[in-house]
């Protein structure tokens, strides 16, 4: 079940959630337990990361399915809640990217760089909905256009109205060239950090084929075998384990830490 997470969520938008001050970077190692929740119609999974002391509470959203954390989580609680939440808890996000022109197409996207169709677009407003009460501190999204809108459309439907601002660290000149020198704006915005770790699998010479026509070519077994195994890549790509090593301990290093997690 944490690869099929991992899998679903890499190249998705990542948003972490602590009502706390952030927290220094460092690496923890997470369990996932899964339970199921229905809204709407399709599949929904929840889960609680536990750490130490602290607690980090799971949220999958999409257009169509949305899974709920437990109700300590929740902003709307109680304020006997709200101090335990403050105290020991904090919400991690997962997002999946809205529908792309090349799902439209359904061709094999990989890591090519493709934006959202119109379908795409009202999904990750959509989204953006369903999480719109849970307070946002962080974004985390891969380097990829369609997860970047998705992030980026969805924060438009938070009742907080922060506004999320990506952050260039390429360069010294980016850096200096992007600065915030107003505190009230800083207190109003969210860093979004894009990272080419959290991409889509690579998958390699399969990417910008038609599904359908790359299973009446290969045939069906093949083709599940390349997209589903999770230690067989499709050629010259990436297998879902090349791509949970990247992808985990970006995760561990650059986003459980905030939490305040500690291995």
């Amino acid at each position: 079940m944490a690869n099929a997470m991992l899998h679903q969520t890499v190249g998705a938008l990542q948003l972490l959630s602590n009502s706390e001050s952030h927290c220094k970077v460092g690496n923890n190692s997470v369990r996932l337990l899964p339970r199921g929740f229905k809204l709407e119609g399709g599949f929904s999974k929840r889960g609680t990361y536990c750490s130490g002391q602290r607690k980090l509470g799971v949220i999958q959203a999409s257009a169509s399915e949305t899974s709920v954390v437990d109700p300590v989580l929740s902003p709307l609680n109680n304020g006997t809640h709200e101090s335990r939440k403050k105290s020991n808890e904090a919400a991690l996000i997962l997002i999946r990217h809205g529908e792309s022109l090349w799902n439209e197409k359904n061709l094999f996207t990989g890591c090519v760089d493709v934006p959202l169709t119109k379908k795409g677009v009202e999904e990750a407003i959509e989204a953006g909905k369903r999480i719109s009460n849970i307070p946002v501190d962080m974004i985390y999204t891969s380097a990829l256009i369609r997860a970047q809108m998705t992030a980026m459309l969805a924060m438009t439907q938070h009742r907080r109205k922060k506004v999320p601002i990506i952050m260039h660290d390429e360069s010294e000149q980016a850096r200096a060239w992007s600065q915030i020198y107003s505190e009230d704006t800083i207190k109003q915005s969210i860093p979004v950090i894009a990272a080419w770790q959290l991409n889509e699998r690579m998958y390699g010479e399969l990417q910008g084929l038609n599904k359908q026509e790359t299973a009446d070519r290969f045939g069906k077994e093949q083709v599940h075998e390349w997209r589903r195994s999770y230690d067989i890549p499709p050629p010259n790509g990436e297998s879902l384990e090349m791509c949970a090593e990247r992808a985990v301990a970006y995760f561990k290093d650059n986003v459980t830490s905030l939490a305040g997690f500690n291995t």
